[in-house]
């Protein structure tokens, strides 16, 4: 689209809010319903873009990407009466007589610009929340996936109003265009660079945004931990979508007397899982740059286990690396792909100072039998959510609000903190006029200031 397409695409959506239309709750629940109509009549479709884009099975679409949505759906059209409820509070004496009410209100216009590594769950389940919540969307898919962000246009614009929801593709120039509009909010998810441009791009605005950004995520694993769970989760959460997953732990900070039972078990489990294309469990590696950029990351003097490596179809087989520290190359940014590097400790205080020296992450995780193992890692380290002896299924609990902290992202979303982001929560205080004292009123005198006093309890 040109900018003065998306000058008057955006104007349209500021006019369709404005007649009220998306504050109605059966507006809303009955578009939610068409969403996933359209999403369960299309899968055939979202199935073969996903795969032409990432060589992915349909099993793990549907798990991870598409199941995911439904529930969230389910759970919006079931809550959605509920959310959007005015809240009576408790009223003060100072304010007597008077009742006192939040009332919930959508934000507006809303601009949502999803992720190229889980594409379809990470554009509309942000949209599912803004939809819930009563506002217009402009959904901007990335463009890095060619073929899942041409069908997600498709869906949306040949089903709803472009006054309501409408896609618009595109690349840098289309988002850099779309971010000099003025929306209501920007929910963002993608990389801390690009999060940085989006936040600045809002400030013109005073525009409130939310960033679903990444990091570094640690894992760590005890001496007393079920190893042989501790490292299938790890495996499966490592692995899942090639590593290309914001939560998948980045990294393993591992008990030093368990390092190599720890990694011999790793290697068998991954020979085990046996990833690859054939077995509809792996996927290829978004493109070139990314396949190069990881290249560059594995040591060769470091690596523990890999398997082979195909450039020509993108094939990064599971990389396990030994005897890693902390100033490598790999532990420079988040690695975002499937290498894992593992880094003993002797002392658990030296392994949690090392995570805190930098940046926040988006997730850690704790393989422990030790409850105050457990709780040293969760009430010393700032990370934006994560699991006890498990690996990135915290995402699956809509009643766990997701998001990061510091670097790894501004705001939440999911369940009810998905609502809750596309939100303004109106404070309203309703006077009664039957009772009017004049304390507050002129003439002052150290009376009424006592009596204001006691009434404050100041």
């Amino acid at each position: 689209m040109e900018q003065s397409q998306l000058k008057d695409l955006i104007k349209a959506q500021h006019v369709y809010f404005n007649t009220n239309a998306t504050k109605e709750i059966n507006f809303r629940v009955k578009q939610l319903k068409k969403l996933k109509s359209v999403l369960k009549d299309n899968e055939s479709k979202v199935y073969e873009a996903i795969y032409k884009d990432f060589k992915k099975s349909e099993f793990d679409t549907f798990t991870n990407e598409l199941s995911l949505l439904y529930l969230d759906i389910d759970e919006a059209v079931s809550k959605v009466q509920k959310w959007s409820k005015r809240i009576r509070v408790r009223t003060n004496l100072l304010n007597f007589p008077a009742k006192s009410f939040i009332y919930p209100e959508p934000l507006g216009t809303c601009l949502v610009i999803g992720a190229w590594n889980y594409p379809i769950q990470l554009s509309f389940a942000p949209v599912i929340a803004a939809i819930a919540a009563g506002n217009t969307v402009v959904l901007k898919p990335s463009e890095v996936p060619s073929e899942t962000s041409r069908i997600i246009a498709e869906l949306v614009n040949s089903n709803f109003d472009q006054s309501f929801f409408c896609s618009v593709e595109g690349g840098v120039e289309t988002t850099t265009a779309l971010l000099d509009l003025k929306w209501d909010k920007i929910f963002f998810t993608g990389s801390v660079n690009v999060g940085r441009i989006v936040y600045q791009a809002a400030a013109k605005h005073l525009t409130p945004v939310t960033l679903e950004l990444g990091g570094k995520s640690p894992a760590f694993v005890s001496e007393n931990c079920n190893l042989d769970i501790a490292v299938n989760r790890i495996v499966w959460g490592k692995f899942l979508n090639a590593g290309q997953t914001c939560i998948a732990p980045d990294y393993i900070l591992v008990a030093a007397s368990i390092q190599d039972e720890f990694l011999e078990k790793l290697k068998e489990r991954i020979i085990e899982m046996d990833f690859s294309f054939k077995n509809e469990n792996y996927v290829q590696i978004i493109n070139d740059r990314n396949y190069k950029r990881l290249e560059e990351l594995v040591d060769r003097d470091k690596i523990y286990y890999s398997g082979e490596q195909d450039s020509g179809s993108r094939y990064f087989a599971p990389v396990v690396l030994k005897n890693v520290s902390f100033s490598d190359k790999v532990m420079e940014d988040e690695i975002f792909g499937p290498i894992l590097p593992v880094i003993p400790y002797e002392d658990l205080s030296w392994a949690i100072n090392e995570v805190k020296k930098r940046a926040k992450p988006l997730s850690c995780y704790v393989f422990t039998n030790d409850s105050s193992y457990k709780t040293r890692i969760i009430d010393e380290i700032s990370f934006g959510g994560g699991a006890v002896n498990d690996t990135v299924m915290h995402i699956a609990n809509s009643k766990l609000p997701f998001g990061g902290v510091g670097n790894s992202g501004i705001g939440s979303y999911h369940g009810k903190a998905g609502f809750d982001t596309f939100t303004h929560y109106k404070s309203i205080l309703d006077k009664g006029t039957w009772f009017d004292p004049n304390i507050k009123y002129p003439p002052y005198s150290p009376k009424k200031l006592k009596l204001i006093r006691w009434v404050m309890g100041v």
